[in-house]
């Protein structure tokens, strides 16, 4: 769909032009924002991505995260199977390596049930006010956002620049219920009470 391909150009140049001084103060602010929300105080288990050099860095959630006693899972990418596992990490430095793409994840661990999840914390390139998300255009996490076992809230972290006025939407792609950004928290009226 060359609108989508469009769209992931244009936002991978917003998201280049964001210095770097600036990518850390941002993401400092969005994930701050993100603890004070109740549904990071009610998560014990708390799925989040491990950031790429331009996204917004996940790193201030992970240790506040575990400051605060919960347990912290990232995916575990299988390029064969095309799918994503959540693997208990308890170290920034130690259990992780880089894929071939250059993504960072758990080196080894077992997979914890997607039932057990509490939190999803969701990348992606562009978000729109509906909760609708466009990915890298691999598809790894709509197919897990979409497995019937995840009872979780599924929360995407973004700087606000990531906002579009609309995200083209398919059959296979799964809305978030919630968006912080650098400076705001929305709910989508798809939320689920919990």
């Amino acid at each position: 769909m060359s609108v989508k391909r469009d769209l992931r150009q244009r936002l991978r140049r917003i998201l280049a032009d964001i210095p770097p001084e600036q990518i850390r103060a941002k993401s400092a602010a969005c994930c701050k924002r993100l603890v004070e929300q109740r549904e990071y105080h009610k998560a014990e288990i708390v799925m989040v991505f491990l950031s790429l050099p331009t996204e917004l860095d996940t790193t201030p959630l992970v240790l506040r995260a575990w400051q605060d006693r919960k347990r912290v899972l990232a995916p575990k990418v299988s390029w064969e199977q095309r799918r994503m596992m959540p693997i208990e990490i308890r170290s920034l430095t130690h259990d992780l390596a880089e894929s071939a793409p250059g993504i960072r994840e758990p080196v080894s661990g077992v997979p914890i049930p997607v039932s057990m999840i509490d939190l999803i914390i969701v990348p992606g390139l562009g978000f729109d006010a509906e909760g609708n998300r466009l990915g890298r255009g691999r598809g790894f996490y709509d197919r897990f956002l979409a497995h019937p076992e995840v009872r979780a809230v599924k929360c995407a972290v973004a700087f606000e620049e990531q906002l579009c006025p609309e995200i083209p939407r398919g059959p296979l792609d799964v809305r978030v219920d919630m968006l912080v950004t650098d400076t705001k928290v929305r709910r989508m009226k798809n939320t689920k009470k919990k």
